[in-house]
C-alpha cells in the first residue's frame, strides 16, 4: 500500500481512540440501570458498587441480581452469572495472542476482557492499535459503568419504590438491548429464542438462578436442527 493510500499514523490512533471512547461511554451509561435494579432488589449501595467494581460484566451482574431477587440461593445464583461470564475467557484467549501483553499486566487486563473491549481491539489492523482500542475501551467503560452504577444505586434509594416510576423494568430491557446487536445470524436467533422459552418453561419449576443454565441447552439443541448444524460448523 502506497503512502498516498495509507491512512497517517497519527489519524489511525484519533480513529481509534474516538471509536474506543465512543464504545466505552455508550456502553458504560447503562451501569445507571444495573444501579437501579441492584437498589430496587434488596442490594445496598456499597454492595451494587463492589459487584460493579469486582465483576464488571453487565450480563452476569444483572443475572446474579434478578436471581437473588427471585429468592434464589447464592450458589445458583452466582452458577448462572458464571456461565453467562465464561464467553469472556474465550475473548481471553484471543486477545492474550492478539495483545501480548507482559505477564505481569495480563492479570489487570483480564478484569476488561469484556464484550466491548474485545471487539474494539479485534476490529484494528494491527498490535498497536489494538492495544490502545483495548485500553481505552476498558478504561473509560470501566470508569463509566462504576459512576453509573452509584448514581443509579443512590437515584433508586432516593426514588423509593422503583416500581412506582417504571425503573424496576430498567434492567431487563438494559439486557436486552445489549443482546439484541448480537443476534447477527439465523443459528444465533434460534439459539436465543430455543433460550427464552427453556427458560421460561423452567421459571415455574425451578429455583431461581436455575433457569438461566437450563437455557444453555439451546445452544446443543439448534445445532440438532437440519441446516444448523452446517451452519454452526461453517
Amino acid at each position: 500500500m502506497t503512502g498516498a493510500t495509507a491512512r497517517p499514523e497519527p489519524n489511525a490512533t484519533r480513529a481509534t481512540v474516538r471509536d474506543a471512547l465512543g464504545v466505552g461511554c455508550a456502553v458504560g451509561l447503562s451501569g445507571f440501570a444495573f444501579g437501579v435494579t441492584a437498589a430496587s432488589n434488596g442490594l445496598s449501595v456499597p454492595q451494587a458498587c463492589v459487584l460493579s467494581l469486582l465483576v464488571f460484566t453487565g450480563a452476569s451482574q444483572f443475572a446474579l441480581v434478578s436471581a437473588l431477587a427471585g429468592g434464589g440461593g447464592p450458589v445458583p445464583a452466582a452458577a448462572g452469572a458464571l456461565f453467562l461470564g465464561l464467553r469472556n475467557a474465550l475473548y481471553g484467549l484471543r486477545l492474550s495472542t492478539l495483545l501480548g501483553p507482559p505477564r505481569w499486566l495480563r492479570p489487570l487486563a483480564a478484569q476488561w476482557v469484556i464484550d466491548e473491549t474485545s471487539a474494539v481491539a479485534l476490529a484494528q489492523p494491527d498490535r498497536r492499535l489494538a492495544r490502545i482500542g483495548f485500553a481505552v475501551t476498558g478504561a473509560s467503560l470501566y470508569l463509566c459503568w462504576n459512576l453509573t452504577t452509584l448514581l443509579g444505586a443512590l437515584g433508586a434509594e432516593a426514588l423509593g419504590d422503583p416500581a412506582t416510576w417504571g425503573l424496576d423494568a430498567a434492567g431487563p430491557a438494559v439486557f436486552l438491548a445489549l443482546l439484541a446487536p448480537m443476534l447477527r445470524s439465523p443459528i444465533e436467533r434460534a439459539v436465543a429464542i430455543g433460550a427464552v422459552l427453556l427458560a421460561l418453561g423452567a421459571l415455574p419449576l425451578l429455583p431461581a438462578g436455575v433457569p438461566v443454565l437450563v437455557a444453555a441447552a439451546a445452544a446443543p439443541l439448534a445445532l440438532l436442527v437440519p441446516g444448523r448444524r452446517e451452519e454452526g460448523a461453517a
